[in-house]
């Protein structure tokens, strides 16, 4: 998977983005932008396993890109949050290179 391939909002602020853990994010959030699911539907529709999908969900749930609804077992879904801190990054980025 390319670096352009990934979801945008599956870089973090808080983690170090490693290629394995963007793919896995990007996973995530394009099956919870088709609609909100608990983690067992999340590893069935990703093919990701039960524990790798709540490690992610957990990272996402800390910068406030996904948030859980209900009780056990909770349902996940995006929040609108995330995007704003990823334009900063990106402009903050292309005016130190000369793009943009």
């Amino acid at each position: 998977m390319s670096r352009l391939s990934y979801h945008p909002k599956a870089f973090l602020t808080l983690k170090r983005n490693v290629p394995r853990g963007l793919a896995n994010r990007t996973k995530v959030i394009m099956a919870l932008e088709k609609e909100p699911s608990n983690a067992k539907e999340l590893s069935e529709k990703t093919g990701m396993s039960y524990a790798s999908v709540l490690h992610h969900l957990h990272l996402l749930e800390k910068e406030h890109i996904v948030a859980r609804r209900g009780g056990r077992p909770y349902m996940w879904e995006l929040t609108g949050a995330g995007q704003q801190s990823l334009i900063e990054v990106w402009l903050h980025s292309a005016s130190s290179t000369g793009e943009g």
